[in-house]
């Protein structure tokens, strides 16, 4: 605090670590209207990246389709979001062809989606379709 603070009796700001903000109960993390959001996302380039980004650092959770992308394109955003995820302490996981999920640490994600395609048991389904 320079001599300034001093004379006029500003107190110091104190900075909390982003630590700090990331750590909190999941109880802390809701929305004004009582929920966590989930967002839906299909990137067109990698410049979408930071926007999906910024919906975690909001404490979001987003799934993002990454169909829609070059496969080059689609490493260099999974890239990024893991160093996202690695940040706020959350979890990347994925859960289809391209697609994945990513969460921040108020949002518990449980179970696994497997990989196994030996062609026991396991079909495409590509041609479901849901029609509201």
């Amino acid at each position: 605090m320079g001599l300034f603070g001093k004379i006029m009796g500003e107190e110091e700001e104190v900075f909390t670590s982003s630590e700090d903000y990331y750590d909190i109960k999941a109880e802390e993390a809701l929305t004004e209207e009582g929920g966590a959001k989930m967002i839906l996302l299909e990137p067109r380039a990698f410049s979408e990246a930071q926007q999906i980004a910024d919906h975690l650092k909001k404490r979001n959770t987003v799934v993002v389709n990454l169909k829609r992308v070059t496969p080059e394109q689609a490493k260099r955003i999974v890239d990024f979001l893991s160093g996202t995820i690695y940040a706020i302490n959350g979890k990347i996981q994925k859960i289809g062809g391209g697609i994945f999920i990513c969460a921040p640490n108020n949002v518990s994600v449980q179970g696994e989606i497997t990989g196994d395609t030996d062609g026991k048991g396991i079909h495409d389904n590509n041609d479901i379709n849901i029609e509201w």
